[in-house]
Order: C-alpha cells, then structure tokens, then sequence
C-alpha cells in the first residue's frame, strides 16, 4: 500500500499546450518529495504529460478550458488526480495495444500514447462525476517499475 500525504497540494491552469510544462514540474516536485528514482519519476512524468497534453488537443480542443492537478506523495510513492470538464473521454476505452508486426505506416493513428503512458504507471483509475473527468495515476517508490532494467 503507498502511503501519501492526507493534503493533496492543487494546482490549477489553463488548458493550454504552454501550460505543460507548469504541469510537468508540479508532477516533479512531487516525485522529489516522494524520492522516486529517475526512473519512476520519468514514469510518472510521461503519463501526466500524455494525458494533459491529450486534454488540450483532443479534449478542448484549443477552446476555453482548465485542468486541475491535485497530488499526494509520500515514502511510498505519488499519487495524480488530473480533472478537467472537456467531454467525457476514458483513457483506458481509447487505449490501443502495440501491433508488433505491423509498419509503423500501416498503424491507425491515435491510442498508443495513452497505451504508453497507462503502461507506465502502477496504478490507474478513471472516473466521471459532475461533468468532469478525473483520471488518477499512482507510481509506487522504489522497487516496483513493471519494467526492470536488462541485465
């Protein structure tokens, strides 16, 4: 079980592409707190960055918006709620798998971002509530990347 802070510290902005990277530090901050390797913070960081940035291109689609990022961390790890009020949109529905022996070229296009950045992640959850979509992501501390390194 992570254990986190009770408060989550929240930071709100506009949903825009300049936004990112205010997003991206937050997201660091957070890691450092919690002391996640490179590894686990980069994690953390590529899911965030996937899901806001699909926020303002899909979601708004460069219309009047904002996100809201509320986090927790602590020794066991980070925990990100990233809300916001564009259309209803569940990441794990538009998730496309990899096709391993398929071209690049030949891929449909669109989903294997959001198949990267759930990959990356520990523990994911989507909700929808009162016109907002809440996707929250948790990254363990220490010993529990899905992906160890090769030898």
């Amino acid at each position: 079980m992570v254990e986190l802070a009770r408060t989550p510290v929240v930071l709100e902005v506009p949903a825009t592409v300049q936004a990112l990277g205010d997003i991206a530090a937050f997201v660091l901050r957070l890691a450092g707190r919690a002391g996640l390797d490179k590894r686990a913070s980069y994690r953390l960081r590529l899911a965030v960055d996937e899901l806001a940035t699909n926020i303002v291109m899909h979601g708004y689609r460069g219309g009047d918006g904002r996100i809201t990022v509320r986090g927790r961390s602590g020794p066991g790890g980070v925990q990100i709620a990233i809300e916001d009020s564009a259309p209803a949109f569940d990441p794990v529905a538009g998730r496309l798998p990899p096709c391993p022996g398929v071209p690049p070229q030949d891929r449909r296009i669109g989903g294997l971002g959001i198949h990267l950045a759930l990959t990356s992640v520990d523990e994911f959850a989507y909700a929808h509530r009162n016109g907002r979509n809440i996707s929250t992501l948790t990254v363990k501390a220490e010993g529990t990347d899905p992906c160890p390194p090769r030898p």
